[in-house]
């Protein structure tokens, strides 16, 4: 074998690269055009366009960044078509993206730790995603149904209080409680509305006589709280710790060459747990190493941001 080409493509490393199977069909491109997609600890995917042919040899031309992800992005993977891309991250969502427009047509949020792979099964609308929280989960489009993922422009805002009785719907299906639809919009429940939900509203009012639904439901409200207040806050995603996705104040670099909390990674360590959070490996050494570097970097970005 021999390399073709070398290409810089993220600056904090790359995590993930696929090939699609089926030439692009945009009428711009030949038959022998293929799309790339890579992805790494940059929170960002790029999409390229590939070509190898007798008389210009190879090329790779970069087509655009879909962003979408919190965290680094840690695998991607085209449809068997060729029309949709996947991605799996540290913020513990998966993505399903149009390759064409780079638009987001699914977000899926059931996995509780990071997501490490996915992939589409061939001929079928099936996608399969696996997590650090021990599961693979396997997903059927559901093309016409509630839970489909929002066209472009209609995806849920960040603020929860402008979400419309729709989006509040979207989200719902997407945390795995679409038999609540109906429910909250004959009660046209939306984003101020959906904040204000308590214990004693889901019972009188909601009528929601399962106490682990309602229970299911109040978490799932304060996860979705933190979830946009990290988004919100504009911490950059290399000051947050891996494990508590927190703002690190004494970050150490652990032999698999990420940096963590302190504190986080000797818990981590110490209940026997000798391999690496973000990779799954085995850990060479249990040297941890002050990264002077990055606390420097926080320490100013404080700072500035002091106010």
């Amino acid at each position: 074998m021999r390399c073709l080409h070398r290409e810089k493509a993220h600056d904090l490393g790359i995590t993930c690269c696929d090939f699609s199977s089926q030439p692009i069909s945009d009428g711009e491109h030949g038959p022998q055009f293929f799309r790339m997609a890579s992805c790494g600890q940059d929170c960002e995917i790029k999409l390229w366009v590939t070509s190898l042919t007798d008389f210009l040899g190879f090329e790779l031309k970069y087509k655009c960044t879909l962003s979408g992800h919190s965290a680094p992005v840690l695998s991607c993977a085209f449809s068997y078509d060729g029309q949709m891309l996947v991605s799996g991250s540290v913020d513990k969502s998966v993505i399903v993206y149009e390759s064409n427009t780079g638009s987001i047509l699914h977000t899926l949020t059931q996995h509780t730790r990071y997501v490490t792979t996915c992939a589409f099964a061939p001929n079928i609308l099936l996608l399969a995603t696996g997590s650090m929280d021990k599961t693979v989960n396997i997903w059927q489009f559901e093309l016409k149904s509630h839970c489909q993922a929002a066209r472009p422009g209609d995806e849920p805002k960040l603020f929860i209080e402008d979400w419309s009785e729709e989006e509040v719907s979207v989200w719902l299906c997407a945390q795995g409680l679409k038999d609540l639809v109906s429910i909250f919009k004959m009660n046209n429940i939306d984003g101020k509305e959906l904040l204000s939900l308590t214990k004693e509203s889901l019972t009188d009012d909601l009528k929601i006589e399962s106490l682990g639904l309602r229970s299911k439901v109040l978490r799932k409200i304060e996860e979705l709280k933190v979830k946009v207040e990290s988004l919100s806050s504009g911490i950059p995603d290399e000051f947050l710790c891996p494990i508590t996705r927190e703002l690190m104040q004494e970050p150490v670099i652990a032999s698999d060459g990420y940096s963590y909390e302190k504190e986080a990674i000797e818990n981590w360590i110490s209940k026997k747990k000798r391999t690496s959070p973000m990779t799954n490996l085995v850990l060479p050494s249990l040297v941890l190493t002050p990264n002077r570097t990055l606390k420097m970097a926080i320490d100013r970005w404080l700072e500035t941001h002091q106010k």
